[in-house]
């Protein structure tokens, strides 16, 4: 069962949480739209600088963290993919996740956007091994999009947070924190 959650909390696919809409298909102008939404000029994001505050508040929390709330004013696609337990392996069934959003990439209203994509995971685990398994499926959404689905790899970075930003913060190891989330930067230079 795969939950693709668009912009603040809207889940298209299996349920929607911001609208009474009963469950339906993602499309493709539905992708387009939400990833292509800014609401003004992307502010700047330094992906080092969020890596550095990420490994340095392993166990401790990202979300409270300037550079961190700097993301949450930006348009956002929150996917789940399925990976095999503790790998990087992509579960055959998540590919067809992937090839929506590569063809939403592809298209020519979002083209000219570079995307961040976050790793995360639930807290499962210790702190710092989720911390760099989320970054290595990170790294595995970004390979898959840029070399199987042709996605050009300077409009990608990718970073894992583990534990650091769950959406269920009452359950940290809820299977819905372990999640694949991708982020418009804004227009690639």
């Amino acid at each position: 069962m795969k939950r693709i959650q668009l912009g603040a909390l809207l889940t298209i696919g299996l349920t929607m949480f911001a609208g009474e809409v009963a469950s339906q298909e993602i499309s493709d102008t539905q992708l387009i739209r939400t990833l292509g939404r800014l609401e003004s000029t992307a502010p700047a994001i330094d992906v080092a600088l969020l890596v550095e505050e990420a490994s340095a508040s392993a166990g401790k929390g990202v979300a409270n963290l300037p550079n961190w709330q700097k993301l949450s004013k930006l348009s956002q696609l929150i996917v789940d993919i399925e990976f095999e337990n503790d790998s990087v392996a992509i579960e055959p069934k998540s590919y067809r996740t992937v090839g929506l959003i590569a063809d939403a990439l592809h298209h020519p209203n979002l083209r000219r956007y570079k995307f961040l994509v976050v790793g995360h995971t639930s807290s499962t685990g210790d702190a710092q091994h989720n911390l760099e398994l989320s970054a290595q499926r990170a790294n595995a959404i970004t390979e898959a999009l840029s070399t199987t689905f042709a996605i050009a790899p300077d409009r990608l970075y990718s970073i894992g947070v583990g534990e650091e930003w769950p959406l269920d913060a009452a359950d940290s190891k809820a299977a819905e924190n372990r999640r694949v989330q991708l982020i418009n930067l804004g227009l690639a230079k």
